[in-house]
C-alpha cells in the first residue's frame, strides 16, 4: 500500500489571451515535503529524529496490500537501523532538488540514489523512486527495492561500537534527534581523527626530510610546509567521516555534519592552493631578483593577488552551494549587480584595465626611474588600483593607473647613454684662426675620452648672433649610471672651459650699453651687446 497525504490538483485557468498556449501542469505543495528527492530525504531523517515512526512510513513506497501504518512504522525504525550500521548518504545540498530529479545520473528517470549501505558485508543501494501521488505530481518515496533488502529486527545487529560504550543515560538523553552519547562521541571522535591525521603527516614529513635531506633547504620545504597543515585537515574529516561510520554514530547525526566535513575538505585544499601560490611567489621573487627582472616582479604579485582573489569567490560559491543556497540565482544577481556596478564605478574599472595595461606593456618596473606628466620619482610598487611614485624629495606620490596608462611616461632607466650637447658662445672679436683652434682642442678632447661614443661625436661652429659665436658640441656619454655620467660631463666642462680661455678669447658675456641721443630728448636705450 502507498501511503500519500491526500490532495487536489490545480491547472491554470485559460484566458483568451493564452488560449492557444497549453497550461503547465501544477500541482499543490505536499505537507510532507516530498515532491523532491531532497524534501523526501529531509522529512524522513526530521521525522526520525523526533522519533515518530508513524510519519517516517509515508516516506517508503510500500506496495504488499498487507501492510499497515504499523508495518510502515516498523520498517522506518528498520530502515534507521541500518542506515545507522555502516551507510554512506549523499549531503542535503547534494541531493537534487527538482520533482524530476538528477537526469544526469546512470538510473532511470524515475530512481535516484542517495547513498549506500552495506548489510551482511555487501553493498546496498539506498534508492529514490519517483511515485505519482493521487492529485497528481511526482511523490519521491524510498524505493521498494532498497526497503526489501532492510534487514528485520531480529536479523540486524544487536549494538554498535558506540551502543556498547556508552552508558544507558547517555542512551536515552536525545537531543537534536540523537542520543546524547553521541554528540559526545563526535566530539570525541573528532579530536582523535586530529590527533591522527597530525601523527600521519608529521611522520611522513620527518621521513621524507630523513631519507631526502635536501627537503630541508627552500624552496623545497616551503613546499612541504605548504602541504602539511592543508593535508592534516583533510585527513582529519576523512577520518572523521570513515570512524563516525564505523563505530555505529547514528545517520542523523552524521548527515547534520556531513556538509560541515565537505566545508573543511573544501578550506583544506583552497588552503593547499593559497599557500602553494604564496611559496611559488616567493621562489619567483628570489630568483627574479637575482636575475634584477623587475618587471617579471611585478608580473608575478599581480598574477598573486589574482589567484588569490579567485580562490577567495570560489571558495564562497562552493560553500554557499555545500550549504543549500542557490548559487546559479546568485551569479545571475551578481552579473546584473555587476553590470550596475560598473556603471556607478567606472573609474575604478579603468584604474584595473589601467593596471593590466602597465603589467602587460611594461612602459615601467618597480625601481625605475620615471617621469609622469609633471611628476617624477621612482617606482615603488604598480598595484591594482594605482602606482606609487617616490620622489627625489622622498615624498610618495600615488597616481591611479587609469591616469598613468594614458599619460606620457618617459623612463629614464632603460637609458643606455646620456646626451652630452653644450652650446659655447665665444666672442665677437675671437679671430678664425683662434675659432679653429678652439674647434680642434674640443675635438681631441671628446675623441680622447674614453667613455664618449666616436662615432656622434661632433664640434662645429653653428651660427653667428647678434652677441655671439655659437660652438655646438654633440655626443653621447657611455654610461647607464647617473653619476658616473655628472663626474664625465663635469670633466668634459672643465676642459673645455680651459680650451676656450688658451685657445681663444673667452666666452662671450651679456653687457648693458646706455646710449644718449644728440636731439636733446633724453631718450635711452639698453642694448645687450658682447665684448
Amino acid at each position: 500500500m502507498l501511503f500519500t497525504l491526500p490532495a487536489e490538483s490545480y491547472a491554470q485557468e485559460e484566458t483568451p489571451d493564452t488560449a492557444a498556449v497549453v497550461a503547465a501542469p501544477e500541482w499543490p505543495e505536499d505537507s510532507l515535503g516530498r515532491r523532491s528527492p531532497r524534501g523526501t530525504v529531509t522529512g524522513f531523517i526530521k521525522a526520525v529524529a523526533d522519533g515518530d515512526y508513524t510519519r517516517a512510513a509515508f516516506y517508503l513506497n510500500l506496495q504488499t496490500a498487507t501492510d499497515t501504518i504499523k508495518d510502515g512504522a516498523m520498517m522506518a525504525q528498520a530502515l534507521q537501523r541500518m542506515l545507522d550500521q555502516r551507510s554512506k548518504t549523499l549531503p542535503r545540498s547534494w541531493i537534487s532538488n527538482l520533482p524530476e530529479g538528477d537526469l544526469k545520473d546512470d538510473l532511470s528517470p524515475n530512481l535516484e540514489r542517495v547513498g549506500t549501505a552495506t548489510v551482511n558485508e555487501q553493498n546496498v543501494d539506498i534508492l529514490l523512486e519517483k511515485t505519482e501521488g493521487p492529485a497528481g505530481g511526482p511523490i519521491w518515496l524510498v524505493a521498494y527495492e532498497t526497503l526489501r533488502q532492510v534487514p528485520v529486527e531480529e536479523a540486524a545487529p544487536s549494538e554498535t561500537v558506540i551502543e556498547k560504550t556508552l552508558p544507558g543515560f547517555l542512551e536515552e538523553n536525545r537531543w537534536g534527534g540523537a542520543p546524547a552519547g553521541h554528540w559526545l562521541g563526535m566530539l570525541v571522535i573528532g579530536v582523535v581523527a586530529y590527533l591522527l591525521a597530525w601523527s600521519i603527516t608529521s611522520g611522513l614529513i620527518f621521513l621524507i626530510s630523513y631519507i631526502w635531506r635536501k627537503t630541508r633547504n627552500e624552496p623545497t620545504y616551503g613546499f612541504i610546509r605548504a602541504f602539511s597543515l592543508p593535508v592534516r585537515l583533510y585527513l582529519a574529516a576523512v577520518l572523521l567521516v570513515y570512524l563516525s561510520q564505523r563505530l555505529g554514530i547514528s545517520f542523523v547525526l552524521r548527515q547534520r555534519f556531513s556538509e560541515l566535513t565537505i566545508i573543511i575538505g573544501l578550506i583544506a585544499v583552497l588552503l593547499l592552493l593559497w599557500r602553494l601560490v604564496d611559496v611559488i611567489t616567493s621562489f619567483s621573487r628570489r630568483r627574479l631578483v637575482d636575475r634584477r627582472n623587475m618587471a617579471g616582479i611585478s608580473i608575478v604579485l599581480f598574477l598573486q593577488r589574482g589567484a588569490k582573489i579567485a580562490l577567495v569567490v570560489f571558495g564562497v560559491i562552493f560553500i554557499l552551494s555545500t550549504l543549500g543556497f542557490d548559487v546559479t540565482t546568485g551569479l545571475a544577481a551578481l552579473g546584473i549587480g555587476g553590470i550596475a556596478l560598473a556603471l556607478g564605478a567606472q573609474k575604478t574599472v579603468e584604474n584595473f584595465v589601467g593596471s593590466v595595461t602597465l603589467i602587460a606593456d611594461q612602459p615601467i618596473r618597480v625601481g625605475d626611474f620615471c617621469k609622469v606628466g609633471d611628476t617624477s620619482g621612482t617606482v615603488e610598487q604598480i598595484g591594482m588600483r594605482s602606482t606609487r611614485l617616490r620622489t627625489t624629495e622622498r615624498t610618495i606620490v600615488t597616481i591611479p593607473n587609469g591616469d598613468f596608462s594614458s599619460q606620457k611616461i618617459e623612463n629614464f632607466a632603460h637609458r643606455d647613454r646620456f646626451l652630452f650637447n653644450p652650446v659655447l658662445r665665444l666672442r665677437y672679436d675671437t679671430t678664425p684662426p683662434q675659432i679653429q683652434a678652439v674647434l680642434r682642442s674640443l675635438r681631441e678632447t671628446l675623441t680622447a675620452h674614453p667613455k664618449i661614443d666616436k662615432t656622434s661625436a661632433r664640434v662645429r661652429l653653428t651660427e653667428i648672433t647678434t652677441d655671439a659665436l655659437k660652438i655646438e658640441v654633440f655626443s653621447y656619454i657611455l654610461t647607464s649610471d647617473f653619476n658616473e655620467h655628472l663626474e664625465v660631463k663635469e670633466g668634459l666642462l672643465l676642459t673645455m672651459m680651459d680650451a676656450v680661455n688658451t685657445k681663444g678669447k673667452g666666452f662671450a658675456l651679456p653687457v648693458q650699453q646706455l646710449l644718449v641721443s644728440n636731439d636733446g630728448a633724453g631718450t635711452e636705450e639698453k642694448k645687450e651687446k658682447s665684448l
